[in-house]
């Protein structure tokens, strides 16, 4: 080889690689070669040298391979499922777009997305008192404006103030606190405190990016292995399997009760815990959504007491997602945060690890695309928070539209105040309407050949158990689909009804559900009723063994 060039070879299968050095040639004494595969071969030239140049021309000749491929990416990502946007809304998504191409072309005029709460979507107003605030917040200069008090409530004028003033330049484009605004998480733990009769603290308070940022956060916190396991419901809403499987744990799966309605059974979770134990599991917290997702049941007092004496005496944390907590409609049932719950018990922060997750997207706001949330963290040493503040910190900040939004949420408007009857009154609508389109989907499901369906006590979803033919169900495994997955996709392509199937939230063993919200305007949802009560009977038929 030529004085002052270096050939570096590299093993790829059969093939040898040559490259050049710095100096810009490589001599290999007759034939220079670049091989990027076992089978194939460029020959660069018939020479003594191959200059750095001919060298790339070679390579550029050759078919680029992705460095980023599926085999390569982590494979904790393809691990993780999140079933509420999965196969039947990208069909969804498409035949939306065939409807606007090609109106006609489809049996059905409009795609209906009961697939995910996202109130807005499906024309839920925004509330008044809350959107003026964020307005001015925004736009800081409409306050020195002698027209605004002409279009604008004198208390979202003044909460606007208090709110911008705190805010270092007037400024919601800059960066806050890692935590979140100050002003902002002290109206959260006021608000927090006048619903709980015990006092909060807002060093407590960690603003995020809708409840979810909060959840990884804490999964991040949590789980260093698969050894690192956490204790969730099933049925459960899909971003804790995802978050789970993303950061690297085991999910222990506890079963809710159906024929109880859906019922926590802490016998179950005793069970659970010590299988998980045996099997050399290290479980770190128990996940409780409460109200239900996608079950839509309201846990009594009682049972959550028992609920938290279990986390107190097994060492658990106990990661309480209460974002439904406005969405009760059960005459009778009330919701009972487990913060609330815990201080009756007596129990105080050396006596239980609490994280309790709140969000601007349900209740009767449905701010989803706000991003606006919190979690209040309390039963946690100093230093703990101290590493979850350096976790927050690399997010720099929560977005502050939707920090302002969970303020407010937390602090609305109060007798007495100029936004109040307003605001109470879109506030009982929508609530009132909610409960309206929980007892007619119920009912409508129940009416449905084989399939039977529990009261939607709180939150916004219906879970029916679908008991399909035999000869479905050999259908469906005959396209290799499960037999909710067939039911959800001919669902979809016969009327445009979009739901999502049991089996992306967990479902016992050889039973079958679908999640749909009760969202649509309940204008149109005699409509829908029609649509699917014709499409079940002819499926029903079609399959009847």
């Amino acid at each position: 080889m030529q004085r002052g060039l270096r050939a570096v070879r590299r093993a790829v299968g059969r093939a040898t690689v040559l490259y050049p050095d710095a100096g810009g040639a490589v001599g290999v004494g007759h034939q220079a070669f670049l091989v990027v595969a076992d089978t194939t071969a460029v020959i660069c030239e018939q020479a003594e040298v191959a200059t750095s140049s001919r060298l790339r021309r070679c390579f550029s000749a050759l078919p680029r391979t992705s460095p980023m491929t599926i085999q390569s990416i982590n494979p904790k990502v393809l691990k993780c499922e999140y079933a509420v946007r999965g196969e039947i809304v990208t069909r969804a998504q498409l035949l939306q777009q065939e409807l606007i191409t090609k109106p006609s072309s489809l049996p059905f005029d409009e795609i209906v997305y009961c697939n995910i709460g996202n109130p807005q979507a499906l024309n839920q107003q925004p509330i008044t008192f809350f959107r003026e605030v964020v307005a001015l917040c925004d736009y800081p200069a409409l306050l020195e404006k002698s027209e605004t008090h002409a279009i604008f409530s004198s208390d979202a004028i003044a909460r606007a103030y208090r709110i911008v003033d705190s805010i270092p330049g007037r400024a919601t484009g800059a960066y806050s606190h890692s935590k979140g605004i100050q002003v902002c998480r002290d109206d959260i733990a006021a608000g927090i405190t006048a619903r709980d009769g015990f006092p909060a603290n807002p060093e407590d308070i960690f603003l995020t990016d809708g409840a979810s940022v909060g959840v990884h956060m804490m999964m991040q916190m949590l789980l260093s292995s698969e050894k690192d396991g956490i204790l969730c419901p099933i049925p459960q809403y899909p971003l804790y399997s995802a978050s789970i499987a993303l950061h690297g744990g085991t999910l222990v799966p506890y079963y809710l009760n159906e024929s109880s309605g859906w019922g926590l059974e802490i016998s179950d979770l005793k069970d659970k815990l010590e299988g998980a134990r045996a099997a050399g599991t290290i479980v770190r917290a128990l996940v409780v959504i409460n109200p239900g997702n996608p079950t839509g049941q309201v846990l009594a007092e009682e049972n959550q007491q028992s609920i938290l004496q279990f986390c107190r005496d097994e060492g658990l944390v106990l990661l309480a997602d209460e974002v439904y907590q406005e969405n009760v409609y059960e005459e009778g049932k009330k919701f009972h945060s487990f913060k609330k719950v815990a201080r009756s018990m007596g129990y105080g922060d050396k006596d239980i690890s609490l994280i309790s997750f709140q969000s601007v997207s349900k209740g009767y706001y449905g701010e989803c695309g706000r991003r606006g949330g919190y979690m209040e963290v309390t039963g946690v040493s100093q230093d703990v928070k101290e590493q979850l503040y350096k976790v927050a910190s690399v997010n720099l900040c929560s977005n502050i539209s939707g920090q302002i939004l969970m303020s407010l949420v937390m602090n609305p408007p109060k007798p007495g105040d100029e936004s109040y009857e307003q605001f109470a009154e879109e506030r009982d609508g929508i609530l009132s309407s909610l409960a309206r389109r929980a007892k007619v989907f119920t009912e409508a499901m129940n009416k449905l050949e084989g399939v039977t369906c529990n009261k939607v006590e709180g939150a916004m979803y219906l879970f029916p158990r679908l008991k399909l033919p035999e000869r479905a169900m050999r259908a469906a495994g005959a396209v290799g689909m499960l037999p909710d997955v067939f039911y959800a996709r001919r669902l979809l392509d016969t009327t445009g009804i979009v739901v999502v199937p049991g089996s992306g939230f967990g479902q016992v063993p050889g039973t079958w559900h679908v999640r749909c919200t009760i969202l649509p305007p309940e204008e149109k949802i005699p409509g829908i009723i029609d649509r699917l009560s014709n499409f079940h009977q002819r499926l029903m038929d079609e399959f009847r063994d």
